[in-house]
């Protein structure tokens, strides 16, 4: 059997909002597997979907540009150790060195620009700060209609692809995203395996026991409408207007969203945070 680190017992706490006890005993059913030990205490608790991990595992900024004419739009994202590093000026500039690199060239490859001159300049802001500070990912959003939002935190930007309406529905539906975060455009998009674990859960919750075929059925049709329509950008209350879907405000401007892309920096890279670790592990020996 894994061994159960208070850091992993610390990011089950944070991403369910269950007890210590109940995380570290859920860990250790499911091997040390973070995700497996969440899909089954939603089973168990019907609780709903946990939060994402996310920004505490790294520090950094994302840089959004948008070509003029709206045809296309870069994010990038760039790491730091420290949050006092990213604010420093000399990362800033680096971070916006990289996102021009990027939209002149649409290339976004990694080690493609670090074998350039972004490489080069990487190297020496290193040498200057002292800390290790890398280009993570860029993307670029092409074609349609293209417009972004990049949250004043410097760290959410979102880019959002339109047939028809203009630049400002662009970024009124990127700042939804940005702050609602939904998984697909529309409930057609939705991955058929990540309905199929929706239904497994759903089907596990302690309410579905001992209920007829039909019942059940009818129970886990409903639930997974309402999971597509709470996880559908177009189906999502609009978060300027929330009497108004935000698929209702995009028809109403005679435009389809097409897709969207939404970055947040450090999410899905993990660091161990040692002082709570330590305090957790103490307090799971007592």
């Amino acid at each position: 059997m894994a061994a159960v680190s208070a850091a992993m017992v610390k990011e089950l706490r944070d991403r369910t909002g269950l007890g210590m006890m109940e995380c570290k005993k859920a860990l250790s059913a499911a091997g040390g597997d973070i995700e497996v030990a969440i899909e089954e205490l939603r089973k168990s608790s019907g609780m709903k979907a946990a939060k994402k991990a996310g920004r505490t595992a790294a520090e950094g900024t994302v840089i959004l540009k948008v070509a003029e004419d709206n045809s296309y739009g870069v994010i990038v994202e760039i790491n730091s150790e420290t949050d006092f590093a990213a604010r420093d000026e000399n990362f800033v500039a680096f971070a916006n060195k990289v996102a021009d690199v990027v939209f002149e060239t649409k290339d976004t490859n990694i080690e493609t620009l670090l074998a350039g001159e972004i490489g080069v300049a990487r190297e020496a802001l290193v040498q200057k700060i002292g800390e290790n500070i890398s280009p993570r990912r860029a993307v670029v959003v092409e074609g349609g209609l293209v417009s972004g939002y990049r949250h004043s935190n410097g760290q959410i930007a979102v880019l959002t692809q339109l047939e028809g309406g203009n630049a400002e529905l662009a970024k009124d539906v990127s700042m939804h995203v940005a702050a609602v975060s939904p998984q697909v455009v529309k409930g057609d998009d939705m991955p058929a395996e990540v309905l199929a674990k929706e239904e497994e859960i759903i089907r596990a919750q302690p309410d579905m026991e001992g209920k007829p075929t039909e019942i059940v059925d009818k129970m886990i049709g409903g639930r997974i409408k309402k999971f597509l329509a709470e996880n559908s950008l177009v189906e999502q209350p609009f978060v300027k207007n929330p009497e108004q879907k935000v698929g209702q405000l995009a028809k109403e401007a005679g435009a389809t969203i097409t897709s969207f892309v939404r970055l947040e920096v450090g999410e899905g890279i993990e660091v161990e945070e040692t002082d709570f670790a330590a305090e957790v592990a103490a307090q799971l020996k007592g």
